[in-house]
């Protein structure tokens, strides 16, 4: 099932964020470190194509340190760009982000530099406003689309920072990449079924982080199936209906929630590797489609010439 999440005041927002950008001088892109990829706009990516770039991978402590590492060299092959691994929760490298942007754009004029600090919901661009301006600026949460509107806020270094808020966009062309959203809480839980999620979630664990199962529901075997596993969570965490029977909703919120507050370990749910292989799959896929829809209007005009001809 693809998940979409695309509520008006994106829509605003996305439009603002085009209107603006004759006058920014940098885009600063912040990214969840487990789905670097997936959290990165592909609006964004082609609105500021003439433009530096600073990818920010926020969450570290939560993210594979591996694979960070492999997203970081992936994204400083793109022309004028950069990136940095962050844990805006445990330390402040807002000294190193000033650094690299006077780098990015050394000023040249008495104007401030303006910096769009764009991102999809709930990355962390606010926590890392309030960082890099040294006190509470912008408002935080651990709920989707806090930001609702575009503020400017002034560094006094010389930097000027355009806060925008966060927006998805209208379609996402790899059903995975909505499950990775909704699974790290990108997507509004109003718009997703948790059970839905946590079969997703539960399916790449069991493949690729099975240790981190094993340790944290304390098993001596790996289930077999993402059903097994959330029976064994179900029983654990005492979600239970009339006749014992399991509840797969409750326990898959539970499964979700500890996912996302790092209490399985730190994974990382996509790699280069995985997103260059769903990119062709997108492409094929794309292809079926337009020459299912060539068909159906040559099948079309063909019926419409036979009328004609059946006319005379």
């Amino acid at each position: 099932m693809a998940i979409q999440w695309y509520p008006g005041h994106m829509y605003k927002a996305s439009k603002e964020m085009t209107e603006a950008l004759p006058q920014v001088n940098l885009v600063i892109e912040v990214l969840d470190a487990r789905i670097p990829y997936s959290s990165s706009n592909p609006f964004i990516q082609t609105l500021c194509t003439e433009k530096p770039r600073i990818k920010l991978l926020t969450k570290l402590d939560l993210a594979d340190p591996a694979i960070t590492k492999q997203w970081q060299s992936y994204f400083e092959q793109q022309n004028n760009t950069k990136s940095m691994a962050l844990d805006l929760l445990n330390t402040d490298p807002s000294g190193q982000i000033i650094d690299l942007i006077n780098k990015l754009y050394p000023q040249q004029t008495e104007r401030n530099t303006l910096a769009m600090v764009t991102g999809i919901p709930n990355v962390g661009k606010s926590t890392l406003i309030n960082c890099l301006a040294g006190k509470h600026i912008a408002n935080t949460g651990d709920e989707p689309a806090i930001t609702k509107g575009q503020q400017r806020i002034n560094l006094r270094n010389g930097i000027m920072l355009l806060d925008t808020p966060g927006i998805l966009w209208p379609k996402i062309d790899h059903p995975n990449s909505s499950y990775r959203l909704a699974t790290t809480g990108a997507i509004k839980d109003t718009a997703m079924s948790y059970e839905d999620v946590a079969y997703f979630a539960a399916d790449f664990c069991l493949a690729q982080y099975p240790e981190y199962l094993k340790n944290r529901f304390d098993l001596s075997e790996l289930p077999q199936t993402e059903t097994e596993l959330l029976e064994i969570i179900g029983k654990q965490r005492g979600c239970l209906r009339g006749g014992k029977r399991i509840d797969f909703e409750r326990a898959s919120t539970i499964f979700i929630n500890e996912l996302r507050d790092g209490k399985l370990g730190p994974m990382t749910l996509e790699t280069p590797e995985v997103i260059d292989k769903e990119l062709q799959q997108v492409e094929v896929m794309k292809a079926e489609k337009e020459a299912l829809e060539k068909r159906r209007l040559e099948e079309k005009a063909a019926r419409k010439r036979k009328t004609k001809a059946n006319r005379r």
